[in-house]
């Protein structure tokens, strides 16, 4: 019997997406459409499908967006040459590149080719330093998307100890630092990490972003704890699950995000925000002119 209260991830994305679709109407009218580039390589069919996914929730909610689909043969040059062309075209405020990339290409090399302006993903170095240094510009989607879950909640993060569960530089790393932001204090866990049971039992969030199916049980878990789950594993049946056993983990946490139905939902969501934010930054700079 679950006493966790879930955490609805399609509810808050929803909400969010209708402020999205308001503000975005607000700024077409001054003549600026906010504009998301999104750029795929090769034909990895996971990859296809968030493609479709996230071009589809820009078409809804007034934003543009421009696809680009390039062969997996293509060249690291040719794939800079067009990232340079979106840098330089004022209708685009976005720019996003689909991972994984081919081998042969260096996705270090093409995310820093992107102007940290138009980086909503927030992966480019000076975004990430920018968020290191609390002045971030664009916050990477998923973390954004669970601090904008907690708060949706009125689940505090302040004063409360949060445990990270990965270290990645797209959920991990950047989480840790927006709960630090948020006034928690924050213990990073990773595979290296000896007893991790010890440090998630004293957690009142617990944020597990690994890969990994069935790293925090019920029993790892404070009762009345908060905890977020980012994996995207499947089970032997072959279902979409996360990183938590959620049937164990419910039973003790008090509040609970499913997969999927939880995190997923607002990775969107939150591309498009800092889609539309970038596109409102532009305008009030004057880097935009609106088009006649």
């Amino acid at each position: 019997m679950s006493n966790a209260k879930i955490i609805d991830g399609v509810v808050v994305s929803k909400q969010l997406r209708e402020e999205v679709g308001r503000r975005a109407a607000a700024l077409t009218a001054k003549g600026v459409t906010p504009g998301l580039a999104v750029v795929l390589v090769g034909d990895d069919p996971a990859s296809a499908v968030y493609v479709r996914n996230k071009v589809k929730a820009c078409e809804q909610h007034g934003l543009f967006s421009t696809l680009d689909r390039m062969p997996a043969s293509v060249t690291e040059h040719e794939l800079l040459t067009r990232i340079r062309q979106l840098n330089e075209d004022p209708t685009i405020h976005g720019i996003l590149v689909q991972l994984p990339l081919p081998p042969h290409i260096d996705s270090h090399k093409v995310i820093e080719a992107i102007a940290a302006g138009k980086d909503v993903d927030g992966f480019h170095v000076a975004n990430a330093g920018a968020l290191m240094t609390g002045r971030p510009q664009f916050r990477p989607c998923t973390p954004y998307g669970v601090m904008k879950m907690l708060e949706a909640y009125g689940l505090s993060a302040t004063g409360k100890h949060a445990v990270v569960i990965g270290r990645s530089n797209i959920v991990g790393k950047p989480m840790a630092l927006l709960l630090l932001e948020a006034g928690a204090t924050v213990t990073m866990c990773h595979s290296k990490t000896v007893d991790l049971s010890s440090l998630t039992k004293s957690a009142d969030i617990v944020v597990a972003a690994v890969g990994k199916r069935n790293v925090l049980t019920g029993d790892m878990v404070k009762p009345g704890a908060t905890v977020i789950d980012v994996g995207m594993n499947k089970n032997d049946d072959g279902k979409l699950c996360g990183d938590i056993d959620f049937a164990g983990v419910s039973e003790v946490a008090g509040h609970v995000t499913p997969v999927p139905g939880g995190v997923g939902p607002m990775t969107i969501t939150m591309l498009l925000v800092n889609t539309l934010e970038s596109a409102e930054r532009a305008f009030r700079d004057g880097t935009v002119r609106p088009t006649t």
